[in-house]
This record gives structure tokens, C-alpha cells and sequence, in this order.
């Protein structure tokens, strides 16, 4: 049994199925960890100032690693190691490594510096709303966390090297060992240290996100102590450089999306960072199990085609991964919908946030949910755009919607304090017209309006530069969206139903009615795309069974925020 865990370590993951199930298993775990985390931090400080500092402290450490760490992206760099590797040239592949490691540790060292000097200043932009007293303890927390980035950035370059060999085992625990050391931070190094504690917390799990992975390089085709030791430079990094920036952009106008959204929603009621970021991280759970893992997963087979100019293949191959992700995630928001009120009570209700509290962020989180198709279909995409080499496009597109939804943001909350209608037809449309502090729902109202622009442009000009999708595509999308509305119906039924069985006052009562009532509406998911006839239901039965082994080389996905 240990001499199976530990060859793991090395296997192979190739098909596209296979590689999503390895990908989508190891989200789940990481989201599992990430729930607790949350759970922790929820019960232990509530939806208030303490947690509004500690998710602000984030801005300015993603914003930095998104601006550099990317610039090494496993994306852009492993074709060119994977190159030299089967020229056997080892040589040239630990010099462009060499190259890579001094530079980016050169450039984020420096900036870190510079943001560490400035923090005072840039504190007042990622939190304009804060108090004298809550912007030094937001200084404290976001130096601290400037290591993350400069950690997690040495980790993605380490993943070059493993990668290139297809060994993806440990990268999928990397994640994990990230949540875990947060989670010591709450339980451990907050009540030793303070909130200082829950800093370091986060810079344990980026060491263990570096660390983990170590292992796997050490019979790699690269010797990473050769990576150490001086080289001839490499040129490469100046090709890497250009390929890279369009991408780096994309991901910096993502976070200033964030950064804004964070900002405004510091200048609201207490609690309201906190509560938009439970509610994002909660919708994250699909698109990270779902829409990372298959858009990730598709992406080598989608370059391959494009490579060797098969064009229809390649249309072939995104048909199939839109398809799959359309399948999985519909009869998911669908649960998510119907069930958010057990979901947030199971994972955040306890301790110190209060009913309130729940009511509220599942409220933002049905808004979060109506653009999670949206959200994974745009990773894919802009994938798809990167596999033919074309990032200026995805680039322009996200910058527009990135531009679109801090203006609705800022049109949103005008409009609120000028007319309420909106924020109370939207409020009571929730069933949280009584909570106060409903103010920032317009905040992922603003994010998912732009998700949804943005797909929807992405979509029209996907078909415009690399063909029209089949029929397929939109009957699975059309048997799917029946399902899961007939799914989410009987789920809301067995509520209902399953009510008097269960003590609705404990953990375990809410737990098990939820549970219950989401089986219900999952076997008849599964019923109706039977009768239905549905492709995406056969073959994952196929890919269940592991007929796909041999298609596809995956690339794990590198962490794209802290």
C-alpha cells in the first residue's frame, strides 16, 4: 500500500479525463481544506473589521505575484523546456531554468522591497474606508505577506521541471499543503502571535506549496542543483518575456478588479470584504473542480492540434471540453441555488457568524453562481487563445470587462445611495430585504454582469478566428440546463419534505437534511440525461472505466492569486 502511495509520485496522467478526475480530485481535497480554513475563520472572528483586514491584506501580494510570478508562467516556459528535453539538450534546458530562477528572484526581491517601503501609502488605496488603527494593522499583515509571492513564484518555476516529465502527483498536493498551513496559522500562530499569526499562517502554506514539490525534481530530467549553480545565461527568458506579457496583464487586470471591488466594499458596512470574499471563495469550489481542471487539462491537446495545424481537431477538442464543463457545472449551481442557505450554515455557521451573517452571504453567493459557467468557459477560452499563440485579443477582452465591471460597481452603489429600489428589489428577491448591510450585493452583482459580458464576447470571437462550434455543444448544454432546473426542483422539494425529519437546530441535522435532499436531485439529474440520451454522461462512464489513457498530456495548473 505505502510502496503504491509513494510510485504516484511518478506516474503519468494522460488523458484528458483522467487528467481532469486528477486535477478535480485534488480541487476537492484543496476546496475541503479551503472550507475548513474559512469555517475557522468564520466562527473565530465573525463577518467584521478582523477579517476585512485580513482578506484587504491580500491585495497588494496578488497584485505582485499576478504582475511577475506570471511572467514565468508554467504556460509560457514549459514548451520550451519540453523542447529542449526531447532535443536532449539538458544543457540548454537548465540554463533557460538558471536563467529564469536569478531573474525572477532578482525582480520580485525588488519589488517587494519597494512595496514593503510603500505599504503605508498603498494600504490607503486597497482600503480607503478603514480606520487609522485597522490601516496599520493592514500595513503589518500585507508586509508579512509579501514573502507569499516570491514563495508560490519559486514554486511555479520549480513545477517546470516535473512537469516536463509528466510526474503530477505532488503538484496536486501542493494546494493542499497551502491550505493546511493557513489552518496552523488560525489554530496555532493567531493565538501566539495575534493577526500577525494569520500572516505567517499564509506564508507556511506558500513554503509548503514550494516544499512538497521538491521530492518529484530530484530524478527529474533536470537537475534542479545544477539550476543553482552559475550558467551561461540563456536568451530565451527575452522570448519567454514577450509571450508572457500580454497574459501577465490579463491576470494584474483580474486583480485590479478585485482591488477595486475590495476597496469599495471597505467604505460599507463591517464585514462586507469578508462576506464577499466567503461567498467568492464558496462559488470558487465549481469553478475550481470543474472549470480549472478541465480548461487545464485541455490545454497541451489544444496547442498539439493547433501546432500541426488541425484546425477541426482543435474545434473538436474545445467542443469536448466546453461540453464537459457545461455538463458538470450546471447541475452544480443548480444544488448550490437551492441548498446555499445549508451550504454557508455547514461551512461558515458557527461561533461567532451569526444567522445574519449566513443569510448574507448566501444571498451574494446565488449572485456569484449565475456567472460560474461564464467564469470557467473564459478560462478556457483564453486557453484556447494561448494555445495558437494569439494573447492579445483575450488581453483587450479582459481588459474591457475589467473596465465594465468596476463601472457598474461604482454605478451600482451610486445608484443605491441615490435610489434604494434597487438594492431592496434585488435584497428582496433574496429573502434578505430585513438584513442590514445589504449594500455591497451590488459589489457581485457588478463581478458576474462583467463574467457574463465577457464570455459572451469571448464566444463571439472564438467562433470568429477559429470556427463554429457543432450542435452538439448546444444540445448538451440545452439537455443539461433541462436537467438541472428538473434537478433543483426536486431538491427544493425534498427540503420540504425531509424538514420534519431533521433537527434544523444542529450541525448534523442541517448537514444530513441538505445532503439528503441533494441526492434526491442528483439521481434525478442522472435519470433525465439518461432518457435524454446525453453524450458527456457516456463517456464519462468510458473515462470512469480508463479508456482514454493514451490522448492527452496535461499541464497542472499554477496558482493564480494567493
Amino acid at each position: 500500500m505505502v510502496d503504491r502511495f509513494f510510485r504516484l509520485f511518478h506516474r503519468e496522467f494522460n488523458g484528458l479525463h483522467e487528467a481532469a478526475l486528477l486535477l478535480g480530485l485534488s480541487a476537492i481535497f484543496s476546496q475541503f481544506l479551503a472550507l475548513a480554513r474559512d469555517r475557522l475563520l468564520a466562527s473565530s472572528f465573525g463577518a467584521g473589521s478582523a477579517l476585512d483586514i485580513y482578506y484587504a491584506a491580500f491585495r497588494i501580494p496578488d497584485i505582485l505575484y499576478v504582475s511577475l510570478a506570471s511572467l514565468v508562467s508554467v504556460t509560457v516556459v514549459l514548451p520550451f523546456i519540453v523542447k529542449h528535453l526531447e532535443d536532449e539538450d539538458q544543457a540548454a534546458a537548465t540554463r533557460l531554468m538558471f536563467d529564469l530562477f536569478s531573474r525572477f528572484l532578482s525582480f520580485i526581491s525588488i519589488a517587494a522591497l519597494i512595496a514593503f517601503s510603500l505599504m503605508p501609502r498603498l494600504a490607503l488605496l486597497v482600503a480607503p474606508g478603514f480606520s487609522p488603527a485597522a490601516l496599520a494593522e493592514l500595513v503589518l499583515l500585507s508586509r508579512i505577506m509579501l514573502l507569499s509571492p516570491i514563495l508560490l513564484g519559486l514554486s511555479n518555476l520549480v513545477s517546470n521541471i516535473t512537469q516536463a516529465s509528466r510526474k503530477f502527483f505532488l503538484f496536486a498536493l501542493s494546494p493542499i499543503f497551502y491550505n493546511l498551513g493557513i489552518i496552523v496559522g488560525i489554530l496555532f500562530l493567531y493565538p501566539e502571535f495575534g493577526p500577525a499569526g494569520l500572516a505567517w499562517g499564509v506564508i507556511l502554506g506558500a513554503t509548503g506549496h514550494l516544499m512538497i514539490q521538491l521530492p518529484a525534481i530530484i530524478s527529474g530530467p533536470i537537475s534542479w542543483a545544477s539550476v543553482l549553480k552559475p550558467k551561461v545565461r540563456s536568451g530565451e527568458w527575452k522570448k519567454i518575456f514577450l509571450l508572457s506579457w500580454p497574459r501577465t496583464l490579463t491576470l494584474s487586470a483580474n486583480q485590479l478588479t478585485i482591488f477595486v471591488l475590495v476597496a469599495l466594499a471597505s467604505s460599507l458596512a463591517a464585514g462586507s470584504i469578508a462576506l464577499f470574499n466567503f461567498a467568492y471563495n464558496l462559488q470558487s469550489v465549481i469553478l475550481s473542480v470543474i472549470g480549472v481542471s478541465y480548461s487545464v487539462a485541455a490545454f497541451p491537446s489544444l496547442a498539439r492540434c493547433l501546432s500541426n495545424g488541425e484546425k477541426s481537431k482543435f474545434i473538436e477538442q474545445m467542443s469536448f471540453a466546453v461540453r464537459n464543463i457545461v455538463f458538470w457545472s450546471l447541475p452544480a449551481i443548480g444544488l448550490f441555488i437551492v441548498l446555499r442557505a445549508h451550504i454557508v450554515r455547514v461551512v461558515l455557521g458557527a461561533g461567532r457568524f451569526d444567522w445574519s451573517n449566513t443569510r448574507l452571504t448566501a444571498a451574494a453567493l446565488v449572485i456569484f453562481l449565475f456567472s460560474v459557467v461564464a467564469q470557467s468557459l473564459i478560462l478556457l477560452f483564453v486557453r484556447g487563445y494561448y494555445a495558437g499563440g494569439h494573447t492579445t485579443k483575450p488581453l483587450i477582452i479582459n481588459v474591457f470587462s475589467s473596465i465594465l465591471t468596476i463601472g457598474l460597481a461604482f454605478t451600482f452603489l451610486n445608484l443605491v445611495k441615490v435610489d434604494p429600489t434597487l438594492i431592496n428589489g434585488l435584497a428582496q428577491l433574496l429573502r434578505v430585504g430585513d438584513v442590514p448591510g445589504i449594500k455591497f450585493l451590488v459589489l457581485p452583482l457588478a463581478f458576474s454582469v462583467g463574467a457574463i459580458v465577457n464570455l459572451i464576447i469571448l464566444w463571439r470571437f472564438f467562433q470568429s478566428d477559429f470556427g463554429l462550434f457543432p450542435k452538439e455543444v448546444y444540445r448538451g448544454a440545452w439537455q443539461s440546463a433541462l436537467s438541472a432546473i428538473v434537478a433543483a426542483g426536486v431538491t427544493y422539494l425534498g427540503l420540504a419534505l425531509l424538514a420534519p425529519f431533521f433537527d434544523q437546530a444542529t450541525f448534523l441535522g442541517i448537514f444530513l437534511q441538505g445532503l439528503s435532499a441533494g441526492l434526491f436531485g442528483i439521481f434525478t439529474h442522472i435519470f433525465l440525461l439518461k432518457k435524454l440520451g446525453n453524450t458527456e454522461l457516456v463517456l464519462i462512464g468510458r473515462a470512469v472505466r480508463h479508456k482514454l489513457w493514451h490522448r492527452f498530456h496535461p499541464v497542472i495548473p499554477e496558482t493564480e492569486s494567493l
